[in-house]
């Protein structure tokens, strides 16, 4: 985290932090309350909140409504799959898996065009077999999905995270 200072913001009495991402979020002391800041607006987050947002992503998934970004922009999602013996199944798996208490943070799109996007990051710690070499590792995931109004979600990362993530709900 770059700060994180207490603050009085509005009728919102909590921590303010500003993420690696550029994102300020705020999270109340007592409640679990996430506040994300974009632009003017601040947007309030509770646990039922994300918990709607990952039944949502789950549900498409299991219809196969998804993509894993693999294009050159993406070659850490590339670079996953070539370090470990890891499968469209597998990864399916694991997305599958993530519940609430594995949401870290949301970011604002900001790719022209798509400004009104919001992207859900989370993190998971999954086991995986290294591809060349017999070592099983524990490999910490980041995962980030946009769910697009018709209900498909795009997974822009699905890779080792480069640094270590904050879990709001833990």
């Amino acid at each position: 985290m770059a700060s994180l200072k207490e603050k009085r913001y509005g009728n919102y009495d909590g921590i303010l932090t500003k993420s690696n991402h550029g994102v300020i979020l705020m999270m109340k002391k007592m409640k679990k309350r996430i506040m994300n800041s974009v632009g003017d607006k601040i947007l309030s987050i509770d646990q039922r909140d994300i918990e709607q947002y990952l039944s949502e992503v789950k549900e498409a998934v299991e219809k196969d409504k998804y993509r894993i970004a693999s294009n050159a922009k993406r070659q850490d999602n590339i670079n996953l799959f070539l370090d470990y013996v890891i499968d469209e199944a597998k990864a399916k798996e694991i997305i599958l898996s993530l519940d609430v208490m594995d949401f870290s943070e949301i970011l604002q799109n900001e790719h022209r065009g798509f400004e009104h996007e919001k992207l859900y990051v989370f993190g998971k710690d999954v086991t995986l077999l290294e591809r060349n070499g017999t070592e099983e590792r524990t490999v910490s995931l980041y995962i980030k999905f946009n769910k697009l109004d018709n209900c498909f979600v795009i997974v822009i990362s699905f890779h080792e995270q480069r640094y270590p993530l904050t879990y709001y709900f833990r």
